[in-house]
């Protein structure tokens, strides 16, 4: 990885944290089902021109939409609707913490679908990531319901991964994006109608529209556009890099923006946490392994 793919990772780390601090923003004056339905909608209607500049098509008929809504519900919906709600309960400190858990959970379910082989270093890295979320558990109250709708967004996600894997692999990542985006309109659409009925909520301010809008658009629809392209140029495994550096810019942000304070026991997590996804991507042990013995 070069300057700018290091520039890049940064700049993913900031959108993808600006998600928490936004979602806390907004949470003051809406519902969750209904902040994540405006975060979906609008992102989707950014991403749907760019997908036409780029020529790409349109899935045809039920068959072809399928694999999409499925991605849609564990990618967006579950996921979105849990992080949120889990915001009412916990700061967007701890729960940029919790979505770190991500890539342990993708390998959980990937080992139990039969999809990769559960080696030593990730089973490692497994337990040391356990460790880490007992850590954050241990003594909550109130936050436990917080902790648990962080880690049900986290397995969620790794169900999407399998998705992913097993029915788009071949699907052009700006077209699983904005297709899994479309149909998670539909569906939010239909659930945050029963449930909050936004029609009848009171118009939110200037401050709660703003953060929606950058939800959606920085948070969302751009950085799926940096991703794709740290992706592209720098390959699946350093572009999991992003969820070390999440935490670091949520805390700092929730601190600064939110005025978010961070408890020793969150922090212990967190970095116990980290230490988990370094044992499991296993390139420190090459940097320690060929690190020059003093003379």
């Amino acid at each position: 990885m070069d300057a700018r793919d290091w520039s890049l990772l940064g700049l993913l780390s900031l959108l993808w944290s600006g998600s928490f601090i936004f979602n806390g923003l907004a949470l003051k004056e809406l519902p969750p089902l209904t902040l994540v339905l405006l975060r979906i909608v609008l992102a989707a209607a950014i991403l749907l021109p760019v997908l036409r500049l780029r020529g790409l098509g349109f899935p045809k008929g039920i068959a072809g939409w399928r694999p999409f809504f499925a991605v849609a519900l564990f990618n967006n919906v579950v996921p979105f609707c849990l992080i949120v709600i889990g915001q009412t309960f916990i700061t967007s400190g701890l729960a940029s913490v919790l979505n770190a858990t991500t890539p342990l959970f993708t390998i959980l379910v990937m080992a139990l679908a039969g999809e990769e082989r559960l080696s030593a270093r990730r089973t490692a890295g497994l337990v040391v990531g356990l460790v880490g979320v007992v850590i954050l558990r241990g003594g909550a109250s109130l936050d436990g319901y917080g902790v648990l709708f962080g880690l049900g967004a986290s397995l969620s996600y790794g169900v999407a991964a399998l998705l992913v894997r097993r029915h788009l692999a071949h699907s052009p990542p700006l077209a699983t994006a904005t297709f899994q985006l479309t149909a998670s309109s539909v569906m939010m659409l239909v659930i945050s109608s029963v449930v909050d009925q936004p029609w009848r909520l009171q118009m939110p301010g200037l401050q709660t529209w703003l953060a929606v809008i950058s939800l959606a658009a920085l948070s969302t629809a751009f950085a799926y556009i940096v991703f794709f392209q740290v992706l592209r140029r720098s390959g699946a495994t350093n572009v999991t890099l992003v969820t070390l550096l999440i935490p670091l810019t949520t805390i700092f942000l929730g601190s600064l923006v939110l005025g978010e304070s961070i408890s020793l026991r969150e922090i212990y997590g967190a970095l116990v946490i980290g230490s988990a996804l370094l044992v499991i991507d296993g390139r420190i042990f090459n940097v320690i392994r060929f690190s020059p013995r003093p003379s």
